[in-house]
């Protein structure tokens, strides 16, 4: 008891100092301005804080940040951050990125171990250094260097998920019958998960960011990055035209720079809606070329999520497959819009 004991109060302080590293590299306030302020995200939980800081005058990105935070803390979420599912080894790798409207910066991380707030180290990419994406090893030292501590990722209802694949996957392992697992353990099972959480964000000046945080795949090959990290597939954004990003098979992405493409059909005159299906096409017919990527029928084996906002506060989006709802936040609450469902 005492050893538990002892370790959750390690976890505790850890994440409490690895939380208020948030701050490191963040913009002091600054007045309000005129506009109305407007948040877009794959996931709800984010939004609140998002807004209250943007209310405060905080940079729409440093808001992003803080609202994405808190679902990487959170263990219950699978994909995203502590509790996140972990490679094939056993082992929670995570991407990052982050982009900033006002200067057009940006940073990523990608593959980084035992990071509990990897948006909030690739800001810090883009603000103390010259670069744009640092990987792994050299990713985990350059955010211990600014004051991270590393952390444990894996909860224990996480190890237990991976434990039990790693028994259905091996030859050498043995599992036990389905009577004695954890239900929740088989329920998370039933599907490959490969989450993501996405930020885009508008400040009182009409000033833009965005941010997309994620564990990837789970059970990936170790190593594996997709989308998320990458500016101009998992995210992009243009001050002048909008910022938009995305959730699903990161994949897909990589091969069609989908929110480039995106902002680049704003830019062109598209409505959002329409650059977003019109990405969602051009993935499907680049993509089912691909054996990977199809099923039996031919059609696209995978889902992608498309969300995102013009630099005059129009929202939308797009996805391939069933359809469905994402949050924003106009200032006065959080509300849900469809999507706009495009099929094969």
């Amino acid at each position: 008891m005492q050893n538990r004991l002892n370790r959750r109060g390690f976890l505790s302080a850890t994440a409490a100092a690895s939380l208020a590293t948030l701050a490191v590299g963040a913009a002091p306030p600054r007045p309000l301005g005129a506009r109305r302020p407007l948040v877009v995200s794959s996931n709800p939980n984010a939004l609140e804080k998002t807004m209250e800081l943007i209310k405060q005058g905080l940079d729409p990105l440093d808001a992003a940040i803080a609202g994405v935070a808190i679902i990487e803390a959170d263990p219950n979420d699978h994909s995203v951050g502590y509790g996140g599912l972990p490679n094939e080894d056993g082992v929670v790798e995570l991407d990052a990125a982050v982009m900033h409207g006002p200067t057009h910066g940006g940073g990523a991380v990608a593959s980084i171990r035992n990071i509990l707030h990897p948006a909030a180290v690739a800001r810090l990419v883009m603000k103390r250094s010259k670069h744009c994406l640092i990987t792994a090893e050299g990713a985990l030292r350059f955010a211990k260097a600014h004051g991270f501590p590393e952390m444990d990722l894996m909860t224990e209802e996480s190890r237990k998920i991976w434990l039990r694949w790693k028994e259905k996957h091996s030859e050498d392992w043995l599992s036990q019958p389905d009577g004695q697992v954890d239900p929740k353990v088989l329920e998370t099972l039933k599907t490959r998960i490969h989450g993501t959480v996405h930020v885009s964000a508008m400040d009182t000046h009409g000033d833009l960011g965005c941010v997309t945080s994620t564990s990837g795949l789970a059970f990936k090959i170790p190593g594996r990055i997709g989308d998320s990290p990458i500016l101009g597939a998992g995210l992009y954004l243009d001050n002048t035209v909008g910022s938009c990003g995305s959730t699903g098979l990161g994949e897909v992405n990589l091969l069609n720079c989908s929110s480039y493409l995106i902002i680049e059909g704003i830019r062109r005159g598209e409505h959002i809606k329409d650059a977003m299906v019109n990405a969602c096409k051009r993935i499907i017919e680049t993509t089912t070329r691909d054996p990977r990527f199809r099923n039996a029928e031919g059609k696209p084996a995978f889902g992608v999520n498309f969300y995102g906002m013009t630099k005059e506060g129009e929202v939308a989006g797009a996805c391939i497959g069933g359809g469905g709802t994402f949050s924003i936040h106009d200032g006065d609450g959080i509300k849900q819009v469809d999507f706009a469902a495009v099929r094969a």
